[in-house]
């Protein structure tokens, strides 16, 4: 008996492709793998992901849209460098929806969860003995994004990722500053006013956590 012959893959199209790239260029910026000013080009992001131009040029035109990259009037692509009045900002806008989404959450907050939000919290603290700054960065956010789930505010939540995304290579910028040596002391309030089911407890937690750090980033 004959086998049947293999059915061939279709080549990844250019939306897939645009995807791809956009989904791994938004990570790395959001986690600080790129530093404020890191300059990028379109050749060379084709170059890296195996495509043409046109896919490079969509996702870099989509997360300049989203505030991850600049665009100059010369055509330079870069992540951005932020301004103190920029810090300040979006270290309102943060201080404005956290603490409204752990609010949210707590509720739903179940001790099983802040097990998992504790586990997570170590995570940080490993991150911090390797001086990993991205990895600092992704688990801390991964700390965050766990319990602001529980708040099932979607369009909340994206209007946080985007911050956060905006503030990726600056919050690697702050990692240099902090030298720090243990999680982030908030994270311990943010738990036990979990346990307590404290909501102005919780906020007043998030709110120190998601502000503290930016302030040291003014000049």
């Amino acid at each position: 008996m004959i086998p049947p012959a293999p059915v061939a893959r279709a080549p990844e199209g250019s939306g897939a492709q645009h995807d791809r790239i956009y989904r791994t260029l938004r990570t790395r910026i959001m986690h600080g793998e790129l530093p404020p000013g890191a300059g990028l080009t379109l050749r060379g992001v084709a170059r890296d992901f195996g495509t043409s131009m046109t896919p490079a040029r969509e996702a870099v035109r989509r997360l300049a849209a989203e505030g991850a990259l600049v665009v100059s009037a010369s055509g330079r692509v870069a992540t951005p460098a932020l301004s103190n009045e920029r810090i300040e900002e979006l270290a309102a806008l943060r201080a404005m929806l956290e603490p409204e989404l752990a609010s949210r959450a707590l509720p739903r907050a179940h001790f099983t969860l802040i097990d998992r939000l504790e586990a997570v919290n170590q995570g940080i603290a490993q991150m911090i003995a390797r001086h990993d700054a991205a990895g600092y960065i992704r688990v801390n956010l991964e700390f965050h994004r766990m319990l602001y789930l529980r708040a099932q505010a979607p369009a909340m939540l994206a209007l946080t990722e985007t911050v956060w995304l905006q503030l990726g290579p600056t919050m690697r910028a702050l990692y240099g500053r902090m030298n720090r040596k243990e999680p982030p002391p908030h994270h311990r309030l943010i738990l036990a006013a979990l346990r307590a089911g404290d909501e102005p407890g919780l906020r007043l937690a998030v709110r120190g956590d998601v502000t503290q750090g930016l302030r040291m980033l003014r000049v």
